[in-house]
């Protein structure tokens, strides 16, 4: 862990940041953040036909250019159940304040979203002090890293899963005789917060990463409940895709245990390197 002590504004001790300096610094860090990402709400909350007509509720469009792959792709290999209308629902507004609201908390997810590259600069560049030459240069490419993985889990959610969670529960009925009026705050929470929670998702190499190098998961771990982690990505694909569709199911299962397998390669590449059993 990194003490105090460690940070300094010229890597010289006598030069040595106080607790309160170290405050200080992190308020600054912390606002600067917090004042980028508010900034790029308002530009996101400024552009309202993008926000939401082209993106958010673009997998409510048949034009979707989900829907138009999986269409093609159906016809190629005589599946014509891969063409999927997403318009057998309509979106509702039930409350007063509904859309205004749903249009304020999606500005501040985008924005957030947006400055997540600013945000972890920041926060990259608060820690440099404290590390030496080597462990500056991997923490840039962790940085990165990280951010790649969430905007790719971010972006796979958005274009795969989301439109195939949209068509099934959307469609879904128990009776002929109930319709589907979906509101329009539900359909907003269930994109955002899948869309999200996925983006965390595929953050699963670095923290088995990190829970490798300060031990409390090994490659042999990893691999002796390799069939258990299958099972549970199955379920977890099966849970977020309750289509019937076993293609559709198969979309999303691919990436998720391909994940796991990158995070077992990385455990035992990080095991040779500390001249360790890898199991």
């Amino acid at each position: 862990m990194i003490g105090f002590k460690n940070f300094s504004r010229k890597n010289n001790d006598s030069d040595a940041l106080t607790f309160w300096e170290h405050l200080d610094v992190l308020r600054g860090t912390i606002w600067r953040s917090l004042l980028v990402a508010f900034l790029l709400s308002l530009v996101a909350f400024a552009f309202k036909d993008i926000l939401f007509d082209t993106i958010i509720l673009g997998p409510k469009s048949k034009e979707f250019i989900t829907y138009r792959v999986l269409c093609k792709l159906g016809s190629m290999i005589s599946m014509p159940s891969l063409c999927i209308d997403p318009s057998h629902f309509e979106l509702i507004n039930i409350s007063l304040a509904g859309q205004f609201l749903a249009h304020m908390n999606i500005s501040l997810i985008a924005g957030l979203i947006l400055a997540l590259p600013y945000i972890l600069w920041e926060l990259w560049r608060f820690i440099k002090p404290g590390l030496n030459e080597k462990e500056i240069r991997a923490s840039r490419g962790a940085v990165f890293v990280v951010f790649l993985l969430f905007v790719t889990g971010v972006l796979f959610s958005y274009f795969i899963v989301a439109p195939l969670m949209i068509n099934f529960l959307g469609g879904y009925t128990v009776s002929a005789s109930v319709k589907n009026q979906i509101a329009l705050t539900s359909y907003v929470s269930n994109i955002t917060l899948l869309t999200l929670l996925m983006g965390l998702v595929f953050e699963l190499p670095v923290l088995i990463l990190l829970l490798t190098k300060i031990g409390i998961l090994t490659p042999k771990i990893l691999k002796k409940y390799r069939k258990h982690t299958l099972v549970i990505i199955l379920i977890v694909a099966g849970v977020i895709t309750p289509s019937p569709d076993m293609f559709s199911q198969l979309i999303v299962f691919i990436p998720l245990y391909a994940l796991f397998e990158l995070s077992v390669l990385l455990s035992s590449r990080m095991y040779r390197r500390r001249n360790l059993p890898a199991g």
